[in-house]
């Protein structure tokens, strides 16, 4: 019997492999930021060398936000870009501010039009010939009840604390706020937003973000955590930042030293392809979770860069290696001047087919699409649930395997 049992489970091994070779047949053909190390290295050796950078400069945050590229003149010394995309960025940069920390920049494969680095960072003519989206599609204008508040939800609220990003996506929800000048929400706004979290006691989850509330200096971040601190129905404090992804060197001793004074704290930040996953990006991630804070990624489904089962399996994956638990995978927002990154819904419930049961459940974050006019989050799943009945109920299996399964409470 043990016998029969043992070949039974070896058969189903078998079976289990069968399952994951289409996978393992599409790695090749999705780097890493790991696997393309040796190359951003070689990346940023040019660069440094350009902008005449010492190491000690390379590894300080304020040095890349000085040094952002923000010009064509600049950006073809790095790139090769013909004058037709010289005319095109040009064009489209008179319309959205642009601009790509050195270190972003270094991850770029310059031989490839194409790659998933350059679409969300260097601007497209694609983003002037749209007329369909809005330029505020979660109406956060009017979900507003103090200066710097958005509030969606019963129990918790955002808390926008600068405009300022280490680099603008070409996707970003909020490019409206960008504006010409890199600018923190003044002091007395944040004064205001904090007498309304103390004024409303349901009030226990507040989230700083932007931009990215990690450009906020230290000194002010810790301004903040404390004031927060000292409110007593705030139970949890939460950054929005992509500091990780984009300039790591940003995650510092002291920061992380503040942080580590002010837990419980959680960072949600914003990986969306393999290859922002690199040994700086890991080497952040790392520092964050020795000082004690829970870090979880928010991707944004984007068309020709994740928009791909098995790239979206990938990153997932090579996330857990940072200590970065997937949270959300974002539909991404009808917002003016993105049309060319838009998927179909269907697109989405096909990433998420391709996670569950085939990867680890640590790595299968929640399908979100935003409601239109500030109404929230709603989760989107494949169908599983295909009856419900008073005594049983018909599942589909991540195999597409039908089975019953009773549905009595004891007694019944």
């Amino acid at each position: 019997m043990e016998h029969e049992q043992r070949k039974e489970a070896l058969r189903r091994a078998e079976q289990l492999k069968e399952t994951i070779h289409d996978y393992e047949a599409a790695l090749p053909a999705i780097p890493t930021g790991f696997q393309q190390w040796p190359r951003i290295l070689q990346n940023q050796e040019r660069i440094r060398s350009f902008l005449g950078a010492t190491d000690r400069d390379w590894q300080n945050w304020r040095w890349h936000l000085k040094h952002r590229v923000t010009t064509t003149e600049l950006l073809k010394r790095y790139l090769p870009l013909s004058p037709q995309q010289v005319a095109e960025i040009d064009r489209t940069g008179e319309l959205y501010r642009w601009a790509v920390s050195p270190y972003y920049l270094s991850l770029i494969d310059p031989d490839n039009p194409d790659d998933p680095i350059r679409c969300q960072s260097i601007p497209s003519i694609l983003e002037c010939a749209d007329r369909t989206g809005t330029s505020d599609p979660m109406d956060e204008e009017h979900t507003s009840p103090a200066p710097a508040v958005t509030r969606r939800y019963p129990d918790r609220l955002i808390i926008n604390v600068t405009n300022q990003c280490a680099m603008y996506c070409r996707h970003c929800q909020r490019r409206r706020n960008i504006g010409e000048i890199d600018c923190a929400t003044p002091r007395r706004d944040l004064e205001k937003a904090l007498d309304y979290v103390r004024r409303n006691k349901e009030i226990r989850d507040v989230l700083l973000t932007g931009g990215d509330a990690f450009m906020l200096s230290n000194s002010e971040i810790k301004w903040l955590l404390e004031q927060l601190e000292q409110i007593p129905h705030v139970e949890i404090k939460r950054f929005g930042t992509r500091t990780p992804v984009t300039l790591p060197f940003r995650i510092d001793d002291q920061l992380c030293e503040i942080l580590s004074r002010h837990l419980p704290l959680y960072i949600n930040t914003q990986f969306n392809h393999p290859l922002e996953v690199t040994p700086a990006a890991q080497e952040a991630c790392h520092r964050l979770a020795r000082a004690g804070v829970s870090l979880g990624n928010q991707a944004v489904l984007l068309k020709g860069v994740n928009n791909d089962p098995f790239v979206m399996r990938k990153l997932n994956q090579e996330l857990l290696k940072l200590m970065v638990r997937p949270y959300y995978i974002f539909h991404p927002k009808r917002v003016k001047g993105t049309a060319h990154f838009w998927v179909k819904i269907e697109e989405g419930l096909e990433v998420m087919e391709y996670l569950r049961g085939y990867t680890s459940g640590l790595a299968i974050p929640n399908y979100i699409i935003n409601a239109p006019q500030g109404y929230g989050k709603v989760p989107l799943l494949p169908q599983y649930l295909l009856w419900l009945g008073r005594d049983e109920a018909v599942i589909r299996t991540w195999e597409n395997r039908i089975i019953k399964v009773e549905n009595r409470e004891m007694g019944d």
